[in-house]
């Protein structure tokens, strides 16, 4: 990594997924679920306090117009296949956080995230593109 931290979003209509990395790629900084123009605002303040290295983009939905949008950034846009994240990130939100109580007696394909997990996609995104696991703050 260039020593600056990469962003990566998962577009959506009503709302998106957008996570920030540490600097050295090891983990993630922030994670946010973001109705789109919140979406928009945050990772403009996240560029204007630091440069990006580069926004990490699911190519599914409204990716085409947000991938025009974020040229004004002025960062690096690399497009990941976001086919299939949405159950491995269901999958990938019970290994950041994992069950307790009652949750952990159901079998893991039953198991729904108790909020929008629309952060975590952005995340498996992210890592997808490194070729790693990061990890993330409890």
């Amino acid at each position: 990594m260039s020593g600056a931290p990469l962003a990566a979003l998962d577009p959506g209509r009503s709302k998106c997924g957008l996570v920030l990395s540490d600097a050295s790629g090891e983990g993630i900084q922030q994670a946010l679920v973001l109705p789109p123009a919140a979406t928009w605002d945050q990772l403009r303040l996240w560029q204007a306090s630091g440069p990006l290295a580069g926004v990490i983009l699911g190519n599914g939905t409204g990716s085409q117009a947000w991938r025009q949008r974020l040229e004004g950034l002025g960062t690096e846009i690399h497009l990941v296949e976001e086919r299939g994240s949405t159950l491995a990130a269901r999958q990938r939100y019970w290994q950041l956080f994992p069950p307790r109580g009652w949750r952990r007696m159901l079998p893991e394909g039953l198991r729904q995230p108790p909020r929008d997990y629309d952060d975590v996609v952005a995340q498996l995104l992210l890592e997808r593109w490194l070729g790693r696991p990061l990890a993330r703050p409890a």
